[in-house]
């Protein structure tokens, strides 16, 4: 299969997305777009994350990349701007929303958490997930914008600051009760074993990277785009909107338009 896909995030998160689909479909052609100018996306308001997810659209077909598949790898664009940018391409799109459902099904104590970005906390779509898929549990949410800097640390250099990580975590004050803890930004699988010790293993930490990547096989098998083939698979790229100050991935570095240039499709 050689459907080219592109994976995008504010940051480097995304890329906890990306191994799963890689892993479910390893013939396909794969791009990664970080908006790492506007880093973090829980920080933006609703309106800014529709026009630069508008401006990548923009970018897409003005380069021509012919990418068969997007997916928006970041919870608080995907909650909060996704429905809007399905509306001007006619490319597939597939979001990443918070394993809500599945925590709701495998909890014990009947009581999960949802740590995530301020936005995607706030989002009405979150809501209504929980409204409509855990209305038989307690919900409670906790909203984090240090733990996305500490993710992008740690993927970068290695290195992670515990005491920073264990100050926050102590500052959000997850309730002892919760034994289903819901990763609701694709940054914070990056630092799942610092999470998982910080709670002594003992809350299940669930993401939606898994779900994803099935949810991508099967779009591509409905578009037939696993009958499209290439002569040779290309490498990985990566691109930036921002510098990245690291040798660990080979970055191209673009400027997304203003968004009011767009031209939709």
């Amino acid at each position: 299969m050689s459907a080219h896909i592109m994976v995008f995030d504010s940051g480097i998160g995304g890329t906890t997305v990306l191994e799963h689909i890689q892993k479910r479909i390893p013939d396909a052609q794969y791009s990664y777009f970080m908006d790492n100018a506007l880093l973090p996306y829980g920080a933006q308001t609703q309106q800014t994350i529709i026009g630069r997810l508008c401006s990548l659209i923009y970018f897409i077909e003005q380069n021509a990349l012919n990418v068969d598949l997007i997916v928006i790898a970041c919870n608080t664009a995907s909650t909060s701007a996704l429905s809007e940018v399905r509306k001007i391409t006619s490319i597939p799109i597939v979001g990443v929303v918070p394993a809500i459902k599945p925590a709701a099904e495998v909890t014990r104590t009947k009581h999960i958490g949802l740590l995530a970005t301020p936005a995607t906390v706030a989002s009405p779509y979150t809501h209504t997930l929980i409204k409509e898929h855990a209305s038989n549990v307690t919900v409670s949410l906790y909203s984090s914008v240090e733990l996305v800097a500490l993710a992008e640390q740690l993927f970068f250099t290695q290195q992670l600051d515990t005491l920073k990580l264990h100050k926050e975590l102590t500052r959000l004050r997850i309730n002892s009760d919760i034994d289903v803890l819901v990763l609701g930004c694709t940054h914070f699988p990056i630092l799942s074993d610092a999470i998982q010790a910080y709670f002594n293993n003992a809350v299940q930490l669930l993401d939606s990277g898994v779900a994803i990547a099935s949810r991508v096989n099967y779009l591509l098998e409905q578009h037939n785009f696993g009958n499209k083939f290439t002569d040779k698979k290309k490498p990985l790229q990566y691109y930036a909107t921002a510098d990245v100050l690291s040798n660990k991935l080979a970055i191209k570095h673009v400027t997304l338009i203003d968004p009011s240039q767009c031209v939709k499709s």
